[in-house]
Parts: structure tokens; sequence; C-alpha cells
């Protein structure tokens, strides 16, 4: 059986999948202790929250912290655009301490997932009203861990993008890297030539380490590249 479990922290909505009823007071407890550190560490180091670009290592800084600059660093991008999933990673990475044989934990659209057998879809979002939630990836034992995150070129509260794209879905080894990723390769599509853009896309996504695959639409046009996990309807 999977037990599911949402929870509020802050600005995070927090969305529990596991084997394991009794782990997730646990992961719950662990995320809010990282959620704190990573509060404190800003208020102490406000640059950082507004930083757009990669910041220097930090050897004395929280977990989350020095996880969000390696993924930051590999994308090219601020530190912020990684913080969901680095907060979905240390999640994750508590669930398989405390022995998950399924374990998936969402935050915000970004997800990091495991399974020993069960098969799990992830649904995909996108601003194509026609494809949004329709469309998912079947993730399986042999696919992961890997994080899942995606971006759209729209700003809002919570982000920032600079690129165009209806979503950039990027899969990747760990959710930190898969959002900072997804950020970064949704800036390179721009353009009103939607193959062209789509490639810089492409070609942004080859220079970032720890990127197994992802799709990029973009004016109903749709670019696919790496390794990607079986792509499923979703009725």
């Amino acid at each position: 059986m999977i037990y599911e479990y949402g929870v509020i922290i802050g600005r995070s909505k927090i969305h529990i999948k596991t084997d394991k009823r009794e782990v997730v007071p646990e992961i719950i407890r662990e995320i809010r202790q990282h959620i704190k550190a990573l509060h404190d560490y800003i208020r102490e180091n406000p640059r950082f929250q507004y930083a757009l670009e990669p910041v220097d290592d930090d050897p004395n800084a929280p977990l989350i912290v020095r996880l969000m600059i390696e993924a930051s660093k590999a994308a090219g991008v601020g530190p912020m655009a990684s913080v969901a999933g680095a907060i979905v990673d240390l999640g994750l990475k508590k669930m398989l301490e405390m022995g998950s044989g399924v374990a998936v934990i969402e935050n915000g659209g970004e997800v990091a997932a495991y399974t020993s057998g069960k098969e799990i879809v992830v649904s995909i979002s996108t601003n194509e009203n026609h494809l949004s939630g329709k469309i998912g990836l079947l993730i399986t034992r042999e696919d992961t861990p890997l994080g899942i995150a995606t971006s759209t070129g729209r700003a809002n509260q919570q982000t920032i993008s600079f690129g165009a794209a209806d979503s950039v879905t990027i899969i990747a080894e760990n959710a930190a890297i898969a959002d900072a990723a997804a950020t970064s390769v949704c800036n390179a599509v721009v353009g009103e030539d939607a193959w062209k853009s789509i490639f810089k896309g492409v070609e942004r996504a080859r220079n970032i380490r720890g990127i197994k695959g992802g799709i990029i639409l973009y004016k109903r046009h749709v670019g696919l590249f790496g390794k990607l996990p079986k792509i499923v309807k979703i009725k």
C-alpha cells in the first residue's frame, strides 16, 4: 500500500508518497529543520537569496545551502533556482535511510523519487493546456533515484524566468540539479523560430553535469533529448 501525506511549511507545499507510513512524521521534521537552516543562513547572508548567478562555496554553510550552491554552479544560475529541488532531495535521503521501498517527495512541482520495484507515474505540467497534466513519466527501479523539475517561461512570486518556453522538464541525478537546470535551459529557449529556440535549450542542457534527459515544449513544438523514462498518457 502507498500512503500519501501533504503539508505546508512556509512557502513549501510538500507532498509525500511512501510505502512506510511510519516515516512521515520524521520526514516532516527533517524538512522543517533544513528549511529553518536555510532561512537562518539567508538572514545572515541576504545576498544569497537574490543572486542570479552562482555564488562562492561556503564550507561552513548548512547542508541545504551547500547542495544549492553545487547545483547552481552546474547549471550557471543563482542558488535559489534549486531550493525546491534541494528540499525534496534531503527529504528523499531521509526516507531511504528509514527504509522506504517507494519514496516520492514533491515540492511545488519538483520531484525526488526512488522505487525498489513498483512503477511510479509523475505528471508533467506545462503552459500548454492541451497537454498539462495529461502526459507523464513512467518511473521504474532502473531509473531511480532521480530528480524531476519543470520550469516555464512565466515569472511569478516564487520564480524568476528569462525564457519563453511553455515548459522545460529536466530529469537528472537529483532534484536540485534538475531544478537549477530546468531554469537554465528554459532561460535559453527564446526567439520566434520554435525549432531554433528549442535547439538552444538542448545545447544549454548538454553543458550541465548530472542531466539525464529532458522535454522542451515551445509554440506547440516538442524537443526531446537524452535518456528519458517512458512517456505515458494520463487518463
